[in-house]
């Protein structure tokens, strides 16, 4: 066999999402001066380049240094789809040969980023489409944080949710990573009260997004009874509703730092005036709020969504009992990109050889 065919070239590293203490790994390990790293993330997350060469208070031959063995790591999306209301989804190529979506929701004063953590999901909840696909990959900081940089509305950009595509405190580690980056001063220094990450309920990685992280916290709830929710989500089996309320009891959240459970309504399955006293009984002393969302149909599913006076009277009856709640808007429906919808099934499938 020739020697250019068993040769493999290796992938450069990618610098983006490397954390400040990560980067002083770098620059240790490449024989650069120790304020170096500072600079190098200076270059990462406050200015917008393109390529290495592009860091001009480093020297020419620390650059050369730096680019036999990293790149930066930011790459385009492959596709962009647009919503008549504005929303627009792109796909975006991870894991080198997976792909996920990524929303945008331009609303008035705000201009809101949905990033996705993974490619599928394990969860396998049955009303998402998400789930539905499988999973296929944990991604990066570097793949997290790319949906953020590489959007082509990136300078809009006001706030941040972990509501795509997979579970976030799944690859909890990436995801803190990517956290650290965005909220650090030596990052891009947003306020974590402009991020907002979504959960299925997963104990230890509640524990451990609380105690790293001070941004918000969304719960997707859904029923506030067990065997119900255990249908709906079977994550229910190990990480129920009970110690999932528990922990955020138990925790000390400042006055800035928001719970929300995330709700979808389903008609006559959990729209009822049980599940009304259930909800206000099981949330009494937590300071949150209940978003409900409505349940968009997918293939194969027997849920239908109730309709918009059902919706309305379940709101005010639990704003009756004090707990703020509020309809979220559907965005995105016409697209695939409203929640629950987003899937890259059919983009991840094995070729055919």
């Amino acid at each position: 066999m020739p020697y250019a065919m068993c040769f493999k070239i290796m992938q450069k590293e990618r610098l983006y999402g490397k954390t400040l203490n990560e980067l002083i790994v770098v620059t240790k390990r490449i024989g650069l001066p120790g304020f170096a790293a500072k600079q190098i993330s200076d270059w990462l997350y406050k200015k917008e380049i393109q390529s290495i060469e592009e860091m001009t208070n480093l020297s020419v031959k620390s650059r050369e240094i730096l680019q036999a063995d990293y790149d930066l790591g930011l790459s385009a999306p492959v596709n962009e789809s647009r919503s008549s209301d504005g929303t627009k989804k792109y796909l975006y190529k991870v894991l080198n040969d997976k792909y996920i979506e990524t929303a945008y929701i331009p609303d008035e004063e705000r201009a809101t980023i949905c990033v996705s953590s993974q490619a599928g999901c394990k969860m396998g909840c049955i009303f998402c489409m998400t789930g539905k696909q499988g999973f296929q990959g944990n991604l990066s900081s570097n793949e997290i944080l790319n949906q953020f940089r590489s959007l082509p509305e990136f300078k809009n950009l006001t706030n941040m949710v972990y509501m795509g595509m997979g579970e976030p405190l799944d690859n909890i580690t990436e995801v803190i990573k990517s956290l650290d980056i965005l909220t650090s001063e030596w990052g891009y220094g947003w306020s974590p009260t402009r991020i907002t990450v979504s959960t299925v309920g997963l104990i230890a990685g509640i524990k451990e997004f609380l105690e790293k992280s001070r941004c918000h916290l969304a719960v997707s709830l859904h029923s506030p009874f067990d065997e119900e929710r255990r249908r709906l989500m079977p994550v229910q089996r190990t990480n129920t509703v009970k110690e999932v309320l528990d922990i955020i009891r138990n925790f000390d959240f400042n006055s800035q730092r928001r719970v929300s459970f995330e709700y979808i309504l389903f008609k006559g399955v959990n729209d009822t005036p049980a599940h009304i006293k259930e909800l206000a009984r099981i949330l009494n002393g937590i300071k949150c709020r209940i978003n409900i969302i409505r349940f968009h149909p997918i293939p194969g599913s027997e849920f239908q969504s109730p309709n918009l006076g059902t919706t309305i009277n379940f709101k005010e009856a639990l704003n009756a009992k004090g707990i703020l709640t509020t309809i979220r808007a559907s965005r995105g429906v016409d697209i695939q990109a409203a929640c629950g919808l987003l899937s890259t099934l059919e983009q991840n499938k094995p070729v055919k050889k």
